[in-house]
């Protein structure tokens, strides 16, 4: 049964991978995987795996009525990782609320329209370093799309163009890594206990910035001379004021759910909903005395029926056959193997964010947390490196997030400004690639040499 989830794992992957090519949502391949694997493991499993043996014992002592045996223990099993997914999932969709409540209100415009520069390299400068700071407080998809939008205001020709939307890719990605809340799978691992906020951004901030300077600089000696015009922005029809206070709300919420979580203790995803709360009330009151028609473009029901909802499922299909094969035991054993035959956590990781140009690093993300639990202060170095705060942890919000960005099609920062442009898979890989992967090793190898 072990070699037939296995299998099914990694033919939804092929799926997923291929998605544009079978026109199949990959959210819908991976709810199929994701609960086809946990139903596989109930009806086929007949002993306890080995790493997983004390937890059984344990359970059954608490349960001496229990009469479904193995089937009780992996559905008890299944709820634990129910409530750890929807911790994630709940502050998704919370920050996604709030993302689209500012964008409604045209709040990213106070920004963006802040931006004039006829200088290529001044302006490729500008851009990306605003996505870098601005993915860092919203998320490297949402950054992307956002700024996007922006050089399609202020650039005329393609070219040019293709080049911005190689450096906003890397820039959204480098700066959703050194923050909790700029990418999913750092957020993945905050919420899971692997890192804290102010660890993360204070290890992590250099790294990620080397990522993105080396292309930076790569690229300002390849891009010369000013652009062609820049247009004047047209006037808005959202009140200056509501702008501003949707900005200050949406950013200032997200920006205190650290701070939020360090001073309650609560999960974070309390923390955006909180925000969310108050962002939505202050919203009602400003258009409370405006046509129902004309209130609704600005509401936050608004707002929800625009939300990834796709992503989001993709998330939960995705974390259920990752959990569904922590519980099998593979990634045990996939821990065991990666130990003896590579016996270097910082190899691991870079394997690990090269794989994810390829492979999506949300699965690649969680399959590591479910191979090697949180550790304990010891005096075994091996394990040292899986201490909360550790360096495989600090890392692999590294890798994962920066290494997307070596292909197009590895992050989904890189996809949408790939469907927005219209950049192609062979342009971004020689144009832009092996400037990514230059600044991905640049800031690994940083990272690495502060910490041996």
């Amino acid at each position: 049964m072990e070699i037939i989830i296995i299998a099914l794992f990694v033919l939804g992957y092929g799926l997923i991978v291929t998605e544009h090519n079978v026109k199949i949502d990959k959210a819908a391949t991976a709810l199929f995987i994701g609960v086809g694997c946990w139903t596989l493991l109930v009806l086929g499993i007949d002993q306890v795996p080995l790493h997983q043996i004390s937890d059984f014992n344990e359970w059954q002592s608490a349960h001496p009525d229990n009469i479904l045996g193995l089937k009780g223990f992996f559905e008890f099993r299944l709820m634990e990782h129910i409530q750890e997914i929807a911790g994630i999932l709940l502050f998704l969709m919370g920050a996604m609320t709030i993302v689209e409540i500012i964008d409604a209100h045209d709040g990213f415009k106070i920004i963006t329209d802040s931006i004039q520069s006829k200088s290529k390299v001044k302006l490729l400068w500008m851009i990306s370093l605003l996505t870098f700071f601005l993915s860092a407080a919203l998320d490297n998809l949402t950054t992307a799309i956002v700024m996007v939008s922006l050089i399609r205001k202020i650039i005329p020709d393609n070219g040019t163009k293709w080049f911005f939307g190689g450096v906003i890719v890397i820039a959204a990605n480098a700066g959703g890594a050194w923050s909790p809340i700029g990418d999913v799978t750092t957020t993945m691992l905050w919420i899971g206990g692997q890192i804290t906020a102010g660890s993360i951004i204070t290890h992590l901030f250099i790294p990620s910035f080397i990522s993105l300077l080396i292309p930076l600089i790569a690229l300002s000696f390849v891009l010369k001379g000013n652009i062609e015009s820049i247009p004047i922005s047209q006037d808005k029809d959202v009140d200056k004021s509501d702008q501003i206070t949707a900005l200050t709300l949406g950013l200032g919420g997200l920006l205190m759910v650290p701070v939020f979580k360090t001073w309650t203790h609560l999960p974070p995803f309390m923390g955006i909903m909180f925000s969310l709360g108050i962002l939505w009330m202050v919203t009602e009151l400003m258009h409370g005395r405006k046509l129902d028609e004309e209130k609704s473009r600005f509401s936050a029901l608004s707002a929800l029926r625009k939300i990834d909802m796709p992503s989001v499922l993709f998330f939960l299909g995705i974390l259920l056959a990752v959990g569904a094969l922590q519980e099998m035991g593979a990634l045990f054993q996939a821990s065991i193997w990666l130990k003896h035959h590579m016996q270097n956590t910082y190899a691991i990781n870079v394997t690990i964010g090269i794989l994810s140009a390829i492979i999506d690093n949300v699965p690649l993300v969680a399959a590591s947390m479910g191979m090697y639990p949180i550790a304990v202060n010891n005096l075994d170095p091996w394990l040292m490196h899986f201490v909360q705060d550790g360096t495989f942890w600090e890392l692999l919000a590294y890798c994962a997030g920066t290494g997307g960005s070596i292909l197009i099609i590895g992050s989904a920062a890189g996809v949408a400004v790939m469907g927005l442009e219209k950049i192609t898979f062979g342009w971004y890989l020689k144009n832009i690639a092996p400037w990514a992967l230059l600044g991905y090793l640049s800031g690994g190898a940083f990272y690495v040499l502060m910490h041996i």
